[in-house]
């Protein structure tokens, strides 16, 4: 694992502080880790929407589209 220092303004450093100690991170490296991860999924599901947008279109979708895709996820076992 890589090491890497980061400064912050004292108001930042009191609120990262108080994050790890009310939200039960052990250290402020976990805490950071943390809001890299969510960051990295959240680019992540804005890339699979923006890559959906710009697809072709299809059908449109209706009730009878649901009812079919309930149908089939039933019989895969996911209900």
């Amino acid at each position: 694992m890589s090491t890497m220092n980061n400064s912050l303004p004292d108001n930042l450093k009191q609120f990262v502080d108080q994050q790890v100690a009310g939200r039960g991170y052990g250290t402020s490296s976990e805490y950071v880790r943390e809001l890299i991860r969510r960051d990295k999924d959240r680019q992540h599901l804005r890339n699979l929407l923006l890559e959906g947008a710009s697809s072709e279109t299809t059908e449109p979708v209706d009730a009878a589209y649901f009812d079919s895709l309930r149908a089939r996820t039933s019989r895969q076992g996911f209900t």
